[in-house]
């Protein structure tokens, strides 16, 4: 197994970093045909996401977005080019220059993470 561990610092209000966040998980879902669950909390958000052969996080909060990723057997050989591609979106998240996605079927739940 191999894994992707991504720690971004970003200069958003919490609001807007949830919205940016939201949208790479409905990215997520649209594009790479993820299962992904959004749970807000009073401090922080996580964005739990999978599918075969790929399980993770994003994790969000005041000043940072982090994420952790275990990559299956098989797609441990793409290690690089699928963290090359994560970084390249979540930078531009930030950025505030992603096309926004069309699917927005992300299951959003109201959780209270600390």
């Amino acid at each position: 197994m191999a894994d992707i561990h991504i720690l971004r610092q970003h200069g958003m209000t919490l609001p807007d970093a949830r919205k940016a966040a939201f949208s790479w998980a409905e990215q997520a879902e649209a594009k790479f045909d993820m299962a992904c669950t959004y749970e807000e909390g009073s401090t922080s958000d996580v964005c739990s996401f999978s599918r075969s052969g790929v399980s993770g996080t994003l994790t969000v909060d005041k000043s940072s977005f982090e994420l952790s990723a275990k990559l299956g057997f098989l797609l441990g050989a793409f290690k690089d080019k699928i963290e090359g591609e994560i970084v390249k979106n979540l930078d531009a998240l930030i950025a505030g220059k992603a096309p926004a996605a069309k699917k927005a079927s992300t299951k959003k739940t109201a959780a209270t993470k600390a």
